[in-house]
């Protein structure tokens, strides 16, 4: 009995060891490319702070990447613990590994809703008002991984089109190398519209209460008088954060814990990461996401 009593001591002792080395002690989160690297560096280090102090980390590493894709062979690869990727992001992610990471939470848009819209843009001084202007015309996408961008565009925007194809009724497409540089693109003239994302929520000239085109208004880069907006999307599920899934349950609550209490305890932080206004986080799984998983399959494949 007491050779079997010890034993299992010693199991639960591995257990607990292996549970115990599966958490790092220097904490790394992905910052997926859309607007330039200084800015992301900035608007997260009072994360990194934040996180370092409230969770015992050694340390808290900022990782940016020029692409979505890079984030997300990281988070496949096990060399990022945390990252928050859109929908289309992590759907690449699932059919690639269904058990690499994990979504826990995502945000809610000030008038409670859990979604944003793909919004196609171009010049005011374009002449255009609608979708079906762009017959014939150059269509900029902002990244292959981006759900707004590319993925929800290439899937709706064919009823716009009178069920014609993207590809068949523009004369062009290309990325713009992420929606901020896309927008820039556009008002160069590289692209006659181009597709970002949007809360869809308050005023156009403000560039909504969220999204892309707010966070370039907010830093000064864009006077939404120059842009002029041609089509929506059906709504797309708000952008998960996501885990690595071999990090313990325990440091996983907590920090979703953590995440959760953000916007209250430190709601400049929660502003500066999230860019524009939100209510704040709520919990998800990844069966939220199924539609655009299945609409990433379809449409793009793994």
């Amino acid at each position: 009995m007491l050779k079997i009593a010890m034993l299992v001591t010693a199991s639960l002792l591995a257990l607990n060891s292996a549970a115990q080395a599966q958490d790092p002690k220097i904490f790394r989160i992905g910052l997926i490319g859309g607007e330039n690297e200084a800015d992301r560096l900035r608007n997260y280090q009072c994360l990194a702070d934040d996180l370092k102090t409230a969770l015992g980390f050694e340390d808290v590493k900022l990782f940016p990447a020029s692409d979505y894709d890079a984030v997300i062979q990281g988070l496949l690869g096990g060399t990022l613990d945390y990252a928050e990727i859109g929908a289309s992001g992590y759907a690449k992610t699932y059919l690639k590994d269904p058990k690499a990471v994990e979504p826990i939470l995502t945000t809610i848009q000030v008038d409670g809703s859990m979604g944003y819209y793909s919004i196609m843009v171009a010049r005011k001084d374009s002449g255009m008002t609608k979708a079906t202007d762009m017959k014939g015309k150059k269509l900029g996408f902002s990244d292959p991984d981006s759900t707004a961008g590319y993925l929800i565009p290439l899937a709706t925007l064919p009823a716009a089109f009178g069920g014609v194809a993207v590809k068949d009724y523009v004369a062009s497409t290309g990325f713009g190398g992420g929606h901020e540089n896309l927008i820039l693109e556009i008002l160069k003239g590289t692209f006659d519209a181009g597709t970002t994302y949007g809360s869809g929520i308050g005023n156009f000239k403000d560039g909504y209460t969220s999204g892309n085109l707010r966070k370039m208004v907010d830093k000064g880069i864009l006077n939404m008088d120059d842009l002029v907006e041609l089509w929506r999307s059906p709504m797309v599920p708000n952008s998960p954060l996501v885990v690595r899934s071999a990090l313990s349950a325990d440091l996983k609550a907590r920090f979703k814990a953590f995440m959760l209490a953000l916007p209250t305890k430190d709601r400049a932080c929660f502003s500066a990461i999230q860019g524009g206004d939100f209510k704040g986080y709520t919990e998800v799984n990844s069966d939220f996401y199924k539609p655009v998983i299945d609409a990433r399959k379809t449409i793009i494949g793994g």
